[in-house]
């Protein structure tokens, strides 16, 4: 049998014969109405299939429960990780995340926050792209919206901001590789799409001075968010001129290494610790396929439940106090190296 469409949550009351207001409590918060009520408009919804329009119910109260999460690239398997994460913690709340992409883009970056505007978010968790982003954009939304920045921080934007220690990846990774055999060159993007990568250089170039060794810093052009292309097509063009100073690499991030990765096959070369291996790479993050590449990738592994969790739980602290706090915060989770065959 089938039932006339639903339209509005009026007719959804009407059909199922209960008031307006009880209908909309239940939308509200479900704990609210009597059980045998709650039953009632469940069996109802089911018969009739009706979703509520929640954006419309969100504008017309003063604080939403709508929850805006902002990524650079939403194709990166690492803001896909991270996103379903805070996904998880605000639906567990009670609130509703709207995720967007920027995919590396500064006008579609743009385009969202005026989106997110109209739509009334209780707050915001914002991993801006970066170098590319719109600083006086973000700033201005941020003086607009309850807003926490993470993954990559931009000074003096935002409430707080949550991510990982980078010189906690590369100061591991480096202080390993040259415990366990030559010191590494560092592989990296001359223009990096993330603003992370220019804090691990300096880590590595740092910590390389530190322990008596002599930096070497390989960039190979490319730019936007294509880094398994750019890592491959640049690995390439530098094993094939014999340009490597160590026989060791420490990419500056999982994706480049996986196109470092990718090169080396294509050209034969053996990657890992056996003795008819000619280099070890390691990388940063633990990106969520970095341990089914052949050889699975030696890697600084971010704390990814760590920085969601406290990503969220700011935001939520943040909205409770009304927007604001009385200085900005910044917290970092450090890495933990995993150690797999690639080195």
């Amino acid at each position: 049998m089938t039932h006339q469409k639903i339209r509005n949550m009026e007719e959804f009351a009407a059909a199922s014969g209960l008031s307006r207001p009880t209908v909309s409590k239940y939308f509200n918060d479900p704990g609210s109405v009597r059980p045998s009520t709650r039953e009632r408009i469940e069996a109802a919804i089911e018969k009739y299939d009706y979703r509520p329009n929640i954006f419309a119910i969100n504008q017309n109260r003063k604080l939403t429960k709508n929850i805006g999460i902002v990524v650079p690239h939403l194709a990166d398997p690492f803001f896909a990780e991270i996103a379903r994460k805070i996904e998880q913690r605000c639906i567990e709340a009670g609130f509703w995340p709207m995720l967007f992409s920027a995919y590396g883009e500064k006008k579609h970056e743009n385009d969202i926050l005026d989106s997110l505007r109209s739509l009334r978010p209780a707050g915001v968790l914002l991993a801006p792209l970066g170098r590319a982003s719109d600083r006086a954009e973000i700033e201005k939304f941020c003086r607009d919206v309850p807003t926490v920045l993470f993954d990559s921080n931009i000074d003096g934007l935002g409430e707080a901001f949550v991510g990982s220690d980078n010189f906690s990846f590369v100061s591991q990774t480096v202080e390993y590789l040259t415990r366990s055999g030559e010191p590494p060159s560092f592989f990296e993007m001359r223009t990096p799409a993330n603003p992370n990568a220019n804090k691990r250089r300096l880590a590595y170039i740092q910590m390389m001075e530190r322990l008596g060794f002599e930096p070497h810093v390989i960039k190979v052009d490319g730019e936007g968010w294509e880094f398994e292309e750019i890592g491959k097509r640049g690995a390439l063009k530098v094993l094939k001129a014999g340009g490597l100073p160590t026989n060791a690499i420490l990419c500056s991030n999982d994706r480049l290494a996986i196109g470092f990765l990718s090169a080396c096959y294509d050209l034969e070369i053996r990657v890992g610790r056996g003795e008819d291996c000619a280099l070890r790479v390691a990388s940063n993050d633990d990106h969520p396929f970095s341990k089914f590449t052949c050889p699975p990738l030696t890697t600084a592994a971010h704390d990814y439940d760590s920085v969601a969790n406290c990503s969220v739980e700011t935001l939520f602290e943040l909205i409770e106090n009304g927007g604001s706090f009385q200085r900005r915060t910044e917290t970092l989770f450090p890495a933990r190296l995993v150690l797999r065959s690639s080195a």
